[in-house]
């Protein structure tokens, strides 16, 4: 009997042993992912914010749940046009959240009204891609420290919207997409109220932009220097003009490439094609060189997500093999966030010019030259020095 009980207990800890290590390896793996996932990005109200809203007040099936975030609203002091911009629709381009931010800590908006989104895929923003090595925060240096910023996904994370359906079906148009587009907000357009909930966020979107009257709607990603849609903006017919006159002012005063690309009308889902077809705004998609995104690369540290240079990039420039002018000093986010600031302040321009009974005038906000010459993190506010009430956590 004794020997019999001592061979249990063998046996109980045989097994006890592995299975404490096991658990000891998801703890060790799973913690920093659930810290990644309830990380909160200060940010803060600049001199031009009124207000600050939740999506959900435009698509109530949104409260409470992951998919909510913040929309920035920006009140001039005249009456004017009435603009969106959204950053993180891709939260692995963190190049138009930073765009956002700097317009929501800067902006002074005289004529007309700015409605901003940093975050606009805030479940894909707490998510990450741990087998492509993706690092889970990035810090950018300002005058007064640096500032943390989450570092996500291309998709919202399955603990959100979850299971993923053998073929998207889109709506309304009932185009087949991958699984995966139900949980990309650049397939999901243009959503509906009581859909998966990717789709309920862009419904959200297109709720805001049909009762405030939104006219111009600029959605701000990146796309790797192998993908030929880059430096560029996408914009449909009704856009076209304006986002030509935009492409061009900016190539000829400003000296980055940018180009324009026609948004495919038998490709659904995407907000330059969606936007305009479902609302009254006239939407533009900005495209800036990242990169990081690109599969030929060494590994994806923190520092390549920042100054974009790759060995094994630039011996695929000198083979022509890439999309965009790629050399020794790579495409480094102040250049990336700096087109985009540009890019969408002269298309405000271009559409004032265009429509002068709807004027969107907005000052204080730094254009490429500046942030190239001075680095993104000198247009980031500390918020250890705001009023009180004046930061907003996303």
């Amino acid at each position: 009997m004794e020997v019999s009980e001592a061979r249990m207990k063998k046996t109980v800890l045989a097994k006890a042993v592995p299975a404490a290590a096991l658990l000891g390896l998801v703890l060790w793996g799973g913690l920093p992912l659930l810290r990644h996932r309830h990380f909160d990005i200060p940010v803060v109200k600049g001199p031009g914010v009124t207000a600050v809203l939740r999506l959900s007040e435009f698509s109530p099936g949104l409260k409470g749940t992951s998919g909510d975030t913040n929309v920035y609203v920006l009140q001039g002091r005249d009456p004017g046009g009435k603009a969106l911009i959204m950053g993180d629709t891709h939260a692995n381009e963190p190049e138009g959240m930073l765009a956002a931010v700097i317009f929501i800590e800067n902006a002074i908006v005289e004529k007309g009204t700015l409605y901003v989104i940093p975050f606009f895929n805030n479940s894909a923003s707490r998510n990450t891609r741990p087998g492509d090595g993706y690092p889970l925060y990035f810090d950018v240096a300002t005058d007064w420290g640096r500032r943390r910023f989450r570092f996500g996904n291309r998709d919202a994370s399955p603990l959100d919207q979850w299971p993923d359906p053998d073929v998207y079906i889109h709506y309304p148009d009932r185009q087949l997409l991958s699984y995966i587009d139900v949980r990309n907000t650049n397939r999901t357009w243009p959503g509906r109220v009581d859909g998966p909930l990717m789709e309920r966020v862009t419904f959200g979107a297109m709720e805001l932009m049909r009762r405030e009257k939104i006219d111009v709607a600029v959605d701000i990603h990146g796309a790797e220097t192998m993908f030929p849609v880059t430096n560029c903006i996408v914009a449909p017919d009704s856009s076209v003009k304006i986002a030509t006159l935009a492409s061009l002012t900016v190539k000829a005063m400003e000296g980055f490439e940018n180009h324009v690309e026609m948004s495919p009308s038998g490709f659904r889902g995407l907000s330059h094609r969606e936007i305009g077809d479902h609302g009254p705004s006239l939407p533009f998609l900005l495209e800036a060189p990242i990169p990081f995104l690109d599969q030929p690369t060494g590994p994806k540290t923190t520092r390549f997500l920042l100054d974009g240079k790759d060995p094994f990039l630039l011996s695929l420039s000198k083979k022509k093999k890439l999309f965009v002018p790629y050399g020794e000093d790579g495409w480094p986010l102040e250049k990336r966030v700096g087109q985009h600031t540009s890019v969408t302040l002269e298309i405000f321009r271009q559409f004032s010019k265009k429509t002068a009974a709807r004027p969107i005038a907005v000052r204080g906000v730094p254009r490429y030259a500046e942030v190239v010459k001075s680095g993104v993190g000198r247009f980031l506010a500390d918020p250890a020095k705001a009023a009180p009430g004046g930061v907003v956590m996303n």
